[in-house]
């Protein structure tokens, strides 16, 4: 049996992005966070697991405790990944981050990237 933990649609505002303005005003920023365990046995104690509560305590340190902006959502989710890929039970990592009020040409599409981690 596999076991995934994941935490869906958690919205931060902060002050990140590639342009200087974006930094003036908050902004929403979209988390889906998918943990994949290495574990296949029954899950019985919270040491056994990865508390769901981390991934949203990862998010926060990366989005809402740093003095500098992060320019790219792709370093945002590196740096997610790097924290929650401390706990030895993880075995793969999902992070996917939207961005609904990038700046686009013009209206219309939803920017996201996702990024697939994989412990080797």
């Amino acid at each position: 049996m596999q076991w995934r933990i994941g935490l869906e649609g958690y919205e931060v505002m902060a002050t990140h992005g590639y342009y200087g303005y974006e930094h003036e005003r908050a902004q929403p920023f979209i988390f889906t966070v998918w943990a994949t365990l290495g574990q296949g046995s029954a899950i019985q104690e919270l040491a056994q697991t990865l508390n769901y509560a981390d991934l949203q305590l990862a998010i926060d340190k990366v989005m809402l405790e740093r003095t500098e902006p992060i320019r790219l959502m792709e370093e945002m989710a590196q740096q997610i990944i790097d924290i929650i890929s401390t706990h030895d039970c993880v075995s793969e990592l999902s992070v996917r981050i939207e961005k609904p009020e990038a700046p686009l040409p013009h209206p219309g599409g939803l920017p996201v990237i996702e990024a697939i981690w994989q412990r080797t």
